[in-house]
């Protein structure tokens, strides 16, 4: 057993009796969740009735409702344990859990019953939940949809864990300063995590550096053992998910990383006080920071030491476990253990799976690839070839030398085929190398997860397409029957039934509570559209949402937004492809048509964008700090009103968009086709009845085939059209040619919105105008102005658009995760659902 440092491994001389573990399940009631509050409160934390600090009343609740979770969490694992089930572990460097307390709370059950125990108190829910920080462990869709996923395989009694890492410090604050992003610290750890449970008896180590050591063992087979130069330990930390009102709570187990030894002591009594904690600086970093700003060659070499650091403990763990019951026969693990390696971050988990199955294990290279090739599947998450992780093969040689050894054979052994298959096809070979050749020779490791896994799937049916016409049409080619397509989707727990209380209630009231578990009996709501007076309850509870996030906003921004406005909402990470540029060039077209009077039967509209752009993504940076000077001038303009306001949302996150899916009218979806994999933001609009303006791209193809043409506003180019005009594209003659554009980028180029700084959107201009920008967003202005002015049109039509609300709501249903989770299931893991043994009952 490993432990961690300076924690003592003391047996016990005597076996306690089953007495220890034999427990009277807690209550549920208002009455027994007051007592443990009241008892943490209390005794664990100390404080009285003076205590005026929020905090310590949400560590008090979420000691309470973890005490229940305990409970559930401990009959789950000895469900698994005694069924021997094959199990699931879903690999991803990014978590985006958001609070957690008012997700246990739902999906125990007992949102209601805690209520009524505060308010005994002469407490607020809602004040305590506001002091639960966003557990900072993801930076987009990406980490939420891993959050989703884990949602739904407890909801579905799937024996799944995740694997993480537990960052320090998470995605950075937003603060805007002067319109410009400026970043803060997010220490979201820094008063302790109370959902979680420190696992230091699963302690595991990790190797960096070094060099790579052949061998005869006893019998005189070549061996390798790695002769590392530094030694990480890797302390896993336990969270807690649970399934909707089922009794299993699954696992996510995050890695912290720590030294061997706290520092070196002689160092330190010479008076060499740096040097003394040096190893231990260095090993804490790796899971200090979420996404260190990989521009230097330091932050490169520290995103690929997490990368590994999160492969090799996970695969330990799993590995350690199967030792446990199985102890060195590994010829049922494949039947028995899948792996979900979620985009190509946890790539390397191929070559590790590899180097402990041989090096550790004794295997040789068939038996170990055998394992590895049916174990391993893969999730490809981008369309955008610059997005497929590459690393500099002297990196990957100085850092990890023995999985580098790995890599060269498996690509050696899979050109092999490569030639067999096409021989003398040397431009396919090169195509297909996991090594690509070049003046710095790169590890692909897309390309290594493809070659070393059984399922390859896309998230969306146009993007798993254009990954087999495409970026991955060669592996399509060898390998056709591992491609598959498993479109994204968004738990409704927490996207609907959690974040809009109100429109729960409604449908409860109209169409029972069933969908919570099941999201396409939301289909029940398609003959209630048509009624007025249910019409008239959707139309109040929207507003009434609207009005919870107007009246949040005013004192975080200063603007005052009117909630029968049209809310005309764009929240996602800022990036070019998804075209913050385009809607704040629209923006721009509504300020000038006001200026010029051209204001007959207008739609009053409040635009809303939020997001993080990368600290080192300098265009990102820029659009921001366009977005806040329009923002400027648009709101401080006496003359525009409230005909037009725009608010830059700081700082957001899943908690934000809480606030924000509830309460929007138009959902903003509009990235150059073709490039965005799925999204799930537009799902989270859909299901709460916001209306999308999109593109033919991701998952938007998908949510239009639901819901019907007719209530969806399409614009733009579709991905034929878009690659078809590249060769010719002509940005200057476009805006030439469309009056409305050419007063846009006058308005631009005359620094209407830059007058104290000179040039500042130059780039900007540059780049719009350019004939090689690959967002192409001169070509979808004019189609995306007439498709804006479509939906205001219709916004005035309360009743049209009521109606196309609640049908989008309604045609939602299959995007839950639910159902991705059920597919996944059925075509990847091939799992059994394991109900949880319930604890014994009072």
């Amino acid at each position: 057993m490993q432990l961690k440092p300076g924690l003592p491994a003391i047996p016990l001389r005597q076996k306690p009796n089953e007495n220890l573990a034999d427990l009277t399940r807690l209550g549920n009631d208002p009455e027994a969740v007051r007592d443990s509050f009241k008892h943490y409160f209390n005794h664990t934390l100390g404080r009285d009735i003076a205590c005026e600090n929020a905090h310590y009343y949400y560590s008090a609740l979420a000691m309470a409702v973890r005490d229940r979770l305990m409970e559930r969490w401990k009959s789950t694992l000895q469900a698994y344990e005694q069924s021997q089930c094959r199990r699931a572990y879903y690999i991803s460097m990014e978590f985006l859990m958001g609070r957690a307390l008012t997700n246990a709370l739902l999906n125990l059950d007992i949102s209601a019953e805690v209520d009524l125990a505060l308010k005994d108190m002469g407490l607020e829910l809602e004040e305590i939940d506001d002091a639960e920080p966003d557990a900072g462990l993801g930076n987009g869709g990406l980490g939420r949809l891993a959050a989703c996923f884990l949602d739904s395989c407890a909801t579905l009694q799937l024996p799944v864990r995740g694997y993480g890492l537990r960052y320090e410090y998470g995605m950075f604050r937003q603060d805007i300063r002067d319109g410009h992003q400026v970043e803060e610290p997010d220490h979201w750890l820094r008063d302790g995590h109370p959902w979680e449970l420190e696992r230091p008896e699963y302690t595991q180590s990790v190797f960096f550096g070094g060099h790579a050591e052949h061998y005869a063992d006893s019998q005189g087979v070549l061996r390798v053992r790695w002769r590392p130069g530094q030694e990480v330990l890797a302390v896993p930390y336990d969270v807690p998910i649970p399934g909707f009102d089922n009794g299993t709570v699954n696992t996510l187990r995050l890695w912290k990383s720590e030294t061997t030894d706290l520092f070196n002591l002689d160092e330190f009594n010479a008076g060499s006080y740096t040097d003394a904690v040096a190893a231990k600086t260095q090993a804490e970093n790796i899971t200090m920071v979420l996404y260190p700003n990989d521009k230097s060659e330091n932050g490169k070499q520290l995103r690929l030491m997490q990368q590994y650091f999160l492969a090799s403990a996970s695969i330990q763990d799993v590995i350690r476990e199967w030792k446990r019951h199985n102890g060195e026969d590994f010829s049922a693990f494949a039947e028995n253990n899948r792996f979900q390696l979620n985009d190509t971050h946890p790539t390397v988990a191929v070559a590790e799976l590899m180097r402990l199955l041989m090096d550790v294990h004794g295997m040789d290279w068939r038996q170990a690839w055998g394992i590895t090739t049916r174990t391993l599947a893969y999730t490809n998450h981008t369309l955008l070839p610059e997005a497929l992780e590459r690393w500099p093969v002297w990196l990957f040689q100085k850092l990890l030398p023995r999985p580098m050894e790995i890599i060269h054979e498996i690509n050696a052994r899979f050109l092999d085929q490569v030639e067999q298959r096409w021989p003398g096809d040397a431009e396919r070979l090169g195509r297909m190398s996991i090594i690509e050749e070049g003046h710095e020779q790169q590890v692909r490791m897309a390309y290594l997860a493809i070659v070393g896994s059984y399922s390859v799937n896309g998230v969306a049916e146009l993007h798993s397409e254009l990954l087999k016409e495409g970026l991955f049409r060669d592996f399509y080619e060898m390998w056709p029957d591992k491609f598959n397509n498993k479109t994204n989707g968004v738990t409704q727990r927490r996207w609907l039934a959690g974040c809009n209380p109100g429109l729960r209630g409604l449908l409860a009231e109209t169409i029972g509570e069933g969908w919570i578990r099941d999201l396409s009996q939301l289909r029940g709501l398609v003959p209630h559209a048509e009624k007025p007076a249910f019409r008239q309850r959707w139309h109040a509870v929207k507003q009434a949402n609207k009005q919870r996030l107007a009246d949040y906003l005013e004192p975080l921004t200063g603007i005052r937004l009117d909630p029968e406005a049209l809310f005309d909402v764009q929240v996602k990470r800022i990036h070019e492809y998804k075209r913050q540029l385009l809607n704040i060039l629209h923006v721009i077209h509504l300020y000038n048509r006001i200026k010029s009077g051209d204001t007959q039967g207008w739609t009053p509209r409040a635009v809303i964008i939020g997001g993080k752009a990368a600290p080192g993504y300098d265009m990102a940076k820029l659009i921001i700090k366009l977005i806040n000077n329009v923002a400027q001038v648009v709101n401080e303009d006496e003359a525009v009103g409230d005909l037009l306001k725009v608010v830059f949302f700081p700082n957001y996150r899943v908690s934000a968009m809480e606030l924000i899916c509830p309460a929007t009218d138009l959902s903003e979806q509009i990235s150059t086709a073709g490039k965005e994999a799925s999204g799930t933001g537009n799902m989270k609009f859909m299901m709460n009845g916001a209306l999308t303006i999109g593109t033919l791209d991701g998952a938007n193809i998908e949510i239009r085939e639901e819901v019907g043409d007719e209530h969806f506003f399409l614009f733009g180019l579709d991905e034929d059209q878009v690659q078809a005009m590249r060769e010719n594209y002509d940005p200057a003659g476009i805006i030439a040619a469309d009056p409305r554009l050419a007063q846009v980028m006058e308005l631009l180029q005359g620094e209407r919105f830059n007058q104290t700084e000179p040039g500042l959107f130059d780039p900007i201009i540059g780049a719009i105008r350019d004939p090689g920008d690959p967002w192409m967003t001169a070509a979808d202005f004019s189609s995306y102005v007439d498709a804006q002015e479509q939906a205001a049109a219709c916004y005035q039509d309360r009743d049209a658009w009521l109606r196309s609300s609640i049908l989008n709501s309604a045609c939602s249903g299959k995007f839950s995760t639910d159902r991705t989770i059920r597919e996944y299931n059925e075509g990847i893991w091939g799992l059994e659902p394991v109900p949880a043994e319930p604890a014994r009952p009072a």
